[in-house]
């Protein structure tokens, strides 16, 4: 491997402490010497990287996503890499790609996850040879990682492989001694191979996919207080993470994973859960989920994170493709009609469909995460050009009709052919400022390699950087750029126990050069592109090359801004284990 020194450039440890002018000098995967400018000229045989005006910061870390597809079929996870992320985290809510049969698994990733089954299922039947954590173990330790790779086991997971796939989304069965047993014993495999921990889901509107049990809720949504707390169990005694969301119909049972985390009188269970957010919809959200924090860290001595995105959280849709219609019947109804639309256009002309699905938009009080308002979202492509940049109000207003019915009609002329978009919280500058201070969040939730058409949050770190240094600029500081360096590296690393997220001598050469001059709109910038390995198929991406050399164990895998050639094809990342708290 060769040598490498990144000359000229800013130095962030991902610690929190000041940054300095230095040179970082890579040899053999690691960092052996940092060291102010000039002290590695005379080395000539290494290769030079020049960062004069730019950041050198260690490599960021994205602790929540479904890359589980993406990583078997494309490994080099180029879109999140060219971004400057060079540590990932899979197998989240609920679902991973380990004890389960190749079916099971795609059925319970599929639809929940907005990925096509036609990619997610050949690619597990031709791949799949093991249905356990130290199998899937040994297949990444031979797979050509682009980025480190970390993983939790998932709940559903192992429901599935212990009960069946009809056994374990039965709500009247309760698992017998001996398949919760299983469950307990495949938990505690996955932790001696080295994962996080596990992910669970207690959200109804998550289902899935496939010919058997279509439209059921993901099988960790079944599971009771005598399963959960087994399970519990298990990562509380081993210092393990459980990684959640809560119902997010309800709310209510938020506060039973606030409790199962609190370390009264034993020790506390590392808990993370999705998301505090400002959500446009119910706007009180944000100022519970920080209460609850608070009292469950400083009151009940428990360990309890949200996850977050440090951006405002922009959706795209097709049509009504999109798990946010699951949240409400009405909108269920028309998803679990997605394969027969003659049924579901049928069902959207109901006059009495259309009075439900009415009623159900607009409910004021009921818990939502869309807040459905048709006057806030703008249609961004369609077969009829005249509608092209309005809203759903304003067509229904040029057309004298009612915006419910207008929407249900454009729905049923255009299918997913209408694109519309809107933002569904993080508007506020203010308040998106304060949750990226806060002390209960991890600056980590971008759903990447999920929900391919939704959303693209591939590079929050650097929309996160440039909110930051914008605000500095401006004279109204939200943090120091080493503060937020740290939220997006050394402090995540910290919390999961990963060895990465730092910059320091001795430490693996996992860094990224970033030129602040580039943190302009184009990072804000989304558009479509190919899938990679299936050109035809086009999933959304970010904009922007704020990112101009990415480093992953000393191989060079981005030059200015570009994947080389190693992205992808050879071995750089490597299985992250988790380290017990």
């Amino acid at each position: 491997m060769s040598r490498v020194v990144v000359r000229g450039g800013r130095v962030f440890d991902g610690r929190g402490t000041p940054s300095r002018d230095a040179d970082v000098l890579v040899e053999r995967g690691r960092v052996v010497g940092i060291a102010p400018h000039g002290s590695f000229d005379a080395m000539h045989d290494a290769e030079r990287i020049d960062a004069t005006g730019h950041w050198v910061v260690p490599g960021f870390l994205d602790t929540h996503t479904h890359y589980d597809a993406e990583l078997a079929i494309a490994p080099g996870l180029t879109e999140s890499v060219r971004h400057g992320v060079t540590s990932v985290v899979v197998g989240s809510c609920s679902v991973s790609f380990v004890a389960s049969s190749a079916e099971d698994c795609s059925d319970m990733f599929t639809r929940v996850e907005a990925v096509p089954r036609e990619i997610v299922l050949p690619t597990l039947r031709a791949l799949k040879t093991w249905d356990d954590a130290r199998g899937w173990r040994a297949w990444i330790d031979r797979h050509p990682l682009g980025p480190n790779v970390a993983s939790f086991m998932g709940h559903s997971d192992l429901r599935v492989r212990a009960m069946g796939l009809s056994r374990a989304v039965d709500g009247s069965v309760r698992p017998t001694e001996n398949e919760q047993r299983l469950m307990e014993r495949g938990l505690a495999d996955a932790l001696d191979a080295g994962f996080l921990g596990m992910s669970g889901m207690t959200n109804p509107w998550d289902r899935l996919d496939g010919d058997r049990e279509w439209s059921k809720s993901l099988p960790s949504f079944y599971a009771r207080g005598r399963e959960r707390r087994g399970l519990e169990a298990v990562l509380r005694a081993r210092g393990a993470i459980h990684q959640t969301a809560p119902n997010l119909i309800t709310r209510l049972n938020v506060l039973a994973i606030a409790l199962a985390s609190a370390g009264w009188l034993r020790k506390p269970l590392r808990t993370t859960t999705i998301t505090m957010m400002d959500l446009k919809a119910d706007r009180y959200v944000f100022g519970l989920a920080s209460t609850l924090a608070w009292v469950t860290n400083h009151l009940l001595r428990g360990n309890l994170r949200w996850q977050s995105p440090p951006v405002p959280f922009d959706v795209y849709y097709d049509g009504m493709e999109s798990v946010l219609f699951e949240e409400f019947p009405a909108g269920q109804a028309v998803r679990d009609l997605a394969r027969d639309r003659g049924r579901r256009d049928e069902l959207m002309r109901s006059p009495s469909y259309r009075a439900s699905f009415r009623k159900e938009l607009k409910k004021r009080l009921a818990p939502k995460v869309w807040h459905r308002d048709l006057g806030d979202a703008e249609i961004l492509d369609a077969p009829d050009p005249s509608i092209v940049g309005k809203s759903f109000v304003e067509v229904a207003r040029e057309r004298g009709a009612d915006p419910v019915d207008t929407f249900l009609d454009l729905m049923i002329e255009h299918d997913s052919a209408i694109r519309w978009h809107t933002c569904l919280a993080n508007d506020r500058p203010e308040k998106l400022a304060v949750l990226m201070n806060h002390p209960a969040t991890l600056m980590s939730f971008a759903d990447s390699g999920a929900h391919l058409r939704n959303m693209a949050f591939y590079n929050f770190p650097l929309r996160m950087l440039k909110r930051v240094r914008d605000a500095e600029i401006a004279g109204r500081p939200i943090m120091s750029i080493e503060r937020a360096v740290h939220r997006l590296t050394g402090e995540l690393a910290d919390w999961f126990g990963l060895d990465a997220g730092v910059l320091a001598e001795g430490r693996r050469a996992d860094l990224a050069v970033i030129d602040p001059a580039r943190l302009d709109d184009r990072v804000e910038r989304v558009k479509l592109a190919p899938f990679p390995t299936l050109p035809s198929f086009e999933r959304l991406v970010n904009e922007g090359d704020a990112a101009r050399h990415v480093l992953i164990a000393g191989h060079r895998v981005i030059d200015e801004a570009q994947p080389t050639v190693t992205l992808g094809r050879d071995r750089v990342g490597t299985f992250l284990e988790g380290k017990p708290s």
